[in-house]
């Protein structure tokens, strides 16, 4: 019989995590050591889908992502399979998505709008419902379309009156002479001094302990390599980066990846906390949620 070599007989094939983010700069720059591998990761064997917020979001209801970026308005429904992870954060911090109209509206006006939104369980969609206080007249678009339709008026033939905008259209909005309404994030901070959670890596509970924790910690080390090594990282973040030269790219990434991403810390975790629970307190989600954090 041919000689083995040692423990061969034994090894294991390395674990399939199956991780989604957004087809953003951020989420690039975050992912960017994992899926370039920079980092070694062991037991581990991360396979990268990059499919928009909303989808990610939808798609988690099945749990079929091992990891996952989530935002905390579907978080809140989504608690019993998925746990936060405690690094992998985007927070708005005086920031945040924002509402855009090709005239001046004020709230009042808004409120009989007819809104392009990037999904309704997005955080920012939550936002906007806790700004306005009641529901509000919208309709999906994809998100990277919504710049495009307010300013076209019209979305498949229905009318469009305003947007709601996230990712880098928060930068790029006035080169389609669009009018800022409202800033959430702003809106947030002022009123609460903190931060506005947004999104998460939701990991899920079905993965045992120690998978887990090992996950999470890897996942912190590809964020930490590319706070590290921005100017690699930010070049890979470019191709992801609509209508964003470098310097806007850099900008953009240091929005939503920053001390937050690496530790969403007591603020954010407070703030996370906060925001369910003044969403149930609204009636826009159906149980109140004790967010629950991965400990390393």
């Amino acid at each position: 019989m041919k000689n083995l070599p040692p423990d061969s007989a034994t090894q294991q094939p390395p674990l399939l995590v199956r991780v989604g983010h957004s087809p953003d700069p951020d989420d690039a720059f975050m992912f960017y050591a994992l899926a370039a591998g920079k980092i070694q990761t062991g037991d581990y064997r991360f396979v990268h889908e990059l499919v928009d917020i909303e989808t990610l979001n939808r798609r988690a209801f099945s749990g079929e992502l091992e990891l996952t970026a989530l935002s905390i308005h579907a978080y809140a429904h989504l608690a019993d399979r998925y746990l936060l992870c405690p690094c992998g954060a985007s927070m708005g911090d005086g920031y945040g998505p924002i509402v855009v109209a090709r005239k001046s509206l004020d709230k009042a006006a808004l409120a009989e709008a007819t809104i392009a939104v990037p999904g309704t369980l997005t955080s920012a969609f939550l936002s906007l419902s806790l700004w306005l206080g009641r529901p509000f007249q919208h309709i999906v678009v994809p998100f990277d379309q919504i710049l495009d339709v307010v300013e076209a008026g019209h979305f498949n033939q229905q009318p469009i009156d305003a947007g709601l905008v996230i990712h880098e259209g928060q930068l790029t909005y006035p080169e389609q002479h669009l009018q800022l309404v409202v800033d959430l994030g702003v809106w947030w901070k002022d009123r609460t001094g903190l931060p506005l959670p947004l999104g998460a890596n939701g990991i899920r509970r079905d993965l045992g302990s120690a998978a887990i924790q090992n996950i999470v910690r890897l996942l912190g080390e590809s964020i930490d390599w590319g706070l590290q090594h921005r100017d690699e990282s930010l070049q890979y973040a470019m191709q992801w980066g609509r209508n964003l030269d470098r310097e806007r790219t850099d900008r953009f990434v240091g929005m939503y990846v920053n001390e937050w991403t690496r530790d969403f810390g007591a603020p954010g975790r407070a703030s996370v906390k906060m925001f369910l629970d003044e969403a149930f307190d609204a009636g826009l989600i159906p149980q109140r949620i004790e967010p629950e954090f991965v400990d390393l």
